[in-house]
């Protein structure tokens, strides 16, 4: 372990106050470099240091029990700590089974608890276990850190990592593990090794493998729904299966960032990604909001006032739409104008336009309006 590295101190409090956790990633981690101290140097540690993927930061993390299995391998147990993040693997032990093998390479295999991912467009192949990248790599350094310091000279690097999580089955029922094709288990998570609270990070988390779901197979159409608004209309009138239709709640802008990243990696494009929902939600895009929430961003009714009066709808009509309680009362006012249609076609235009430009793999992007109803505003 680099000696240089910092400590990263949970007990200092997240910047709104709450107290952040430990990922999976770190735990399982801890648990794999308590068995090897166990196994390499007979030493019981109840204390491990983790190095962080920033590389500049450590984690302390307490191990609950390490034990021999058998003359071979190795169990140790981690309590999986959220912090103040309500996760639904707060409280969970997460544990590695330890055991050597004569590959020299690390192999990884779901224990009970963990699942198996099934279908493509996760961050693993299918069959292989629901251990994410960053996770693995952190346990392949664990490895190297305590064959480089606490291990005998020229000791095979071979090793094979049984990750589970005690109730794992029953806790990813909670998940989104069984729509994405991950069956048996949770998955071991974690970019960074630190959970931070509010777990607004854990539902952006989830929104990029549910965009990584959506491309899997090569699809080339894929639509983002920020509720269940147009849901009926993506399965019934473009015909996208219900893996290619992505809820994205509030986070347009990060939703859209993922599949950028996801299509650059890829270095692939897609022909159309649809965005289907709402004017009280998507307009807000027009006013330069990407983070929808009403505590993030303004109402939309000035917005589609704005496009009325660049339209030049009579001036009147454009003050009501301005100053309408919702935007849902705008459009009610506006259902029986002439215009209204060719006003909801310019909308979805310019957002789409925006869109686009964030996401320029995106060969093209439609946008589709509906009132709450389910009914189409503008583009049929």
């Amino acid at each position: 372990m680099n000696f240089l590295l910092k400590k990263f101190d949970l007990a200092v409090l997240a910047p709104n106050g709450l107290r952040r956790g430990r990922t999976t990633g770190s735990c399982a981690t801890a648990a794999v470099k308590a068995a090897l101290y166990l196994m390499l140097r007979s030493e019981y540690r109840n204390l491990v240091p983790v190095t962080l993927p920033d590389n500049h930061h450590y984690l302390v993390i307490p191990v609950q029990s390490v034990r021999w299995l058998d003359e071979q391998s190795v169990r140790a147990e981690v309590i999986k700590d959220g912090g103040d993040d309500p996760d639904n693997t707060h409280g969970a032990t997460i544990f590695a089974i330890v055991r050597k093998n004569q590959l020299d390479r690390i192999r990884f295999f779901a224990g009970k608890g963990v699942g198996t991912a099934t279908q493509p467009g996760l961050r693993v192949a299918a069959g292989e276990p629901a251990i994410n990248p960053v996770p693995r790599l952190m346990m392949q350094q664990a490895v190297a850190e305590v064959l480089e310091l606490e291990a005998p000279t020229g000791l095979s690097a071979g090793f094979d990592l049984t990750i589970g999580c005690e109730n794992g089955e029953i806790i990813a029922k909670k998940t989104f593990n069984p729509r994405l094709g991950i069956v048996g288990g949770i998955s071991i998570l974690g970019t960074s090794g630190i959970v931070e609270p509010l777990s607004l990070a854990s539902w952006i988390a989830s929104i990029e493998v549910y965009v990584r779901v959506a491309l899997g197979g090569g699809a080339q159409s894929i639509a983002f729904l920020p509720g269940k608004i147009g849901r009926t209309y993506s399965r019934e009138v473009l015909g996208l299966p219900a893996q290619r239709a992505v809820q994205i709640a509030n986070f347009l802008g990060d939703a859209l960032d993922f599949l950028q990243q996801a299509l650059s990696e890829e270095r692939r494009g897609l022909d159309v990604l649809w965005l289907l929902g709402h004017p009280g939600k998507l307009a807000k895009v027009l006013a330069g909001d990407w983070d929808t929430h009403s505590s993030k961003s303004g109402m939309a009714m000035s917005v589609v006032a704005d496009v009325a009066a660049e339209l030049k709808f009579n001036s009147n009509l454009v003050q009501a739409i301005a100053q309408a309680n919702t935007v849902e009362a705008a459009i009610e006012r506006l259902q029986h104008e002439s215009g209204a249609q060719a006003l909801w076609m310019e909308i979805e235009r310019r957002i789409a336009v925006l869109v686009h430009q964030r996401t320029p793999a995106a060969s093209r992007v439609e946008v589709r309006l509906f009132n709450l109803n389910g009914k189409t505003l503008g583009a049929p």
